[in-house]
């Protein structure tokens, strides 16, 4: 297995055996790579931590807010959940950068590794930037848009979110830090610097909001000082490895490269979620009432399996850094298992909990009628998903980030959005949507499949350095 670099000498990133002494740690000594690999676990559990922790500290400011009454509660809806859109299209700050880093750091080049995520945080900076000024200029229009029109919603919303757009360059900061950390296997200083944001965030919100008498203003400021904690521990991970912090045009346009696929993935995705709640608010008020408690619970269970992804990613970006294929294949085989188990397990007791779970959320009969029926197919998808999202865990970690962005987008036109379409016109319902959204999962397994069952993922090209 070969790899292209973009090094000066463009020559192949040295294997384990021939790593060049770390020059960017402060030993300034050869950092061997490790002699075992650490377990699915291990790097599963501390991932899920800093992925849950966003959507908690959100339930916490949705109470704090709520209790001002409708409109800001409606205001931060739409607000967040344009920062939230933002967030994820970007997300390949994080799983672009685990691919690269882990890559770099498997082959013994913990400094390049680093150099990696240099490269992405510059890079987080730039869009940060310009996220923030999309939403300076374009706020009031934004948030008309989705309130349906101007009024006190949309106000609301324009006033959150002009703030806590603010704090845009230090999220993605943000995610750029998770990604080399993930690669070079620390997965603990991630959770540390998240919780330490979110508990800033969760201490100031009620406090600016009621005594400070900021009401949803102050809501947005602690988002930002949250997001400034977070940032400001990534970047000091970053300065303590005394790594150059020259910009390097080079490698920026290779991370914007994968960023490019990961980004159409994305957008293709929140197309046809989009499309699907479009359709469910056209059936009627009880089953678009259904249609989000599902889709809010099928997005809170693949923060679950998406943990097994990123300890894929870093583990096969490991393998193949070392030239290790069977290690990658045999670690492809364990997070397919544990995708898989805890498919079955979530399956179960979505099913064994729905007289307890549903009335959680509401007590509207024709709501909860609707939702039982949901239930079936969120409950049926899991084993599915678990094993869809680990095998993208290692088609990530091996950069086969094109084939991914092809196979996700086929399965969504091929499965989710024409289902989608046709279930309002053919009188098919919440059925017919979430019929497509199984197809579509079901689909992207069938490739994922087929593609970690081929050699073809173990030798995608790589363009490595900094």
């Amino acid at each position: 297995m070969t790899w292209r670099s973009s090094g000066p000498h463009g020559g192949h990133v040295p294997s384990p055996s021939r790593a060049e002494p770390n020059r960017g740690t402060r030993s300034g000594g050869l950092r061997p790579p490790r002699s075992g690999s650490p377990s699915v676990l291990a790097l599963a559990v501390p991932a899920l931590v800093v992925l849950a922790a966003e959507p908690l500290y959100l339930l916490v400011d949705t109470a704090v807010v709520g209790n001002l009454g409708t409109v800001p509660l409606g205001g931060l809806a739409i607000g967040g959940g344009l920062l939230a859109w933002a967030a994820a299209l970007l997300n390949f700050l994080a799983y672009g950068t685990t691919a690269r880093a882990a890559r770099r750091a498997g082959a013994g080049d913990r400094a390049g590794a680093v150099a990696e995520g240099v490269q992405a945080t510059w890079l987080a900076l730039a869009l940060g930037l310009g996220v923030l000024l999309v939403f300076q200029l374009l706020a009031g229009p934004l948030t008309r848009l989705l309130a349906g029109g101007a009024g006190p919603v949309a106000d609301a919303g324009e006033q959150w979110l002009r703030v806590a757009s603010l704090g845009a360059p230090l999220l993605l900061v943000s995610l750029a830090g998770n990604g080399w950390l993930r690669g070079v296997q620390e997965l603990r200083r991630p959770v540390r610097y998240v919780l330490a944001g979110s508990l800033a965030s969760v201490v100031l919100c009620p406090l600016l909001v009621f005594p400070a008498d900021l009401g949803l203003v102050g809501s947005a400021v602690a988002n930002v000082v949250g997001q400034a904690v977070t940032a400001s521990l990534f970047v000091r991970a970053l300065l303590r490895e005394e790594t150059s912090w020259r910009p390097r045009a080079s490698a920026i346009a290779t991370q914007l490269v994968i960023g490019r696929d990961l980004l159409l993935r994305a957008a293709v995705l929140q197309l046809s979620f989009l499309v699907a709640a479009g359709v469910a608010a056209r059936a009627g008020t009880a089953e678009l009432g259904a249609h989000q408690i599902a889709l809010q619970m099928f997005f809170f269970l693949a923060l679950v399996l998406d943990a097994y992804a990123i300890a894929a990613q870093t583990l096969v970006g490991h393998a193949l850094g070392g030239n290790r294929p069977d290690d990658a294949r045999a670690t492809a085989r364990r997070v397919a298992v544990w995708g898989l188990g805890t498919g079955l397990v979530v399956a179960v007791l979505l099913l064994a909990l729905r007289p307890l779970l549903l009335p959680l959320f509401t007590d509207d009969a024709a709501v909860l009628h609707q939702a039982e029926l949901v239930w079936w197919f969120l409950a049926g998808m899991q084993p599915l998903a678990g094993v869809v999202f680990a095998l993208d865990g290692v088609l990530m970690g091996a950069s086969d980030v094109g084939y991914l962005r092809t196979v996700t987008i086929g399965s969504a036109l091929l499965g989710f959005l024409p289902f989608s379409l046709l279930a309002g016109p053919l009188g098919w319902g919440l059925a017919g949507i979430w019929t497509g959204l199984c197809l579509f999962i079901g689909l992207r397994l069938v490739a994922v499949l087929l593609r970690v069952a081929g050699d073809r993922w173990l030798g995608a090209p790589v363009t490595v350095g900094a």
